[in-house]
């Protein structure tokens, strides 16, 4: 291996290491999240609240598109990620209505 690759190989690790310790803030983040959603969904279906709020939906878009913006990420994938979110609570929000 030439010099250029071994450093090359040498970032590439220090890059990945930085990746695999995200994805696991990324997994224990959305973790907390979903205890959070799932306890509003059992309050929800204890009183009889619709599972889905479509205003705050919304409102969560447009704050985290802009919120995207400000962290250079693309804002329509974080539209894309959070409605694919919010698809999985409304999913486990009617599963504790039943």
């Amino acid at each position: 291996m030439t010099d250029n690759a071994t450093g090359a190989a040498e970032i590439l690790k220090t890059h990945r290491a930085s990746i695999d310790r995200l994805d696991a803030v990324l997994v224990y983040t959305l973790g907390e999240r979903f205890a959070h959603t799932n306890a509003v969904g059992k309050l929800k279906a204890n009183h009889d609240l619709p599972v889905s709020d479509p205003k705050r939906e919304a409102e969560q878009i447009t704050r985290l598109k802009n919120l995207a913006q400000d962290a250079d990420l693309d804002p329509e994938f974080t539209k894309n990620f959070l409605n694919f979110i919010i698809q999985e609570v409304i999913n486990h929000h009617k599963s504790y209505q039943d």
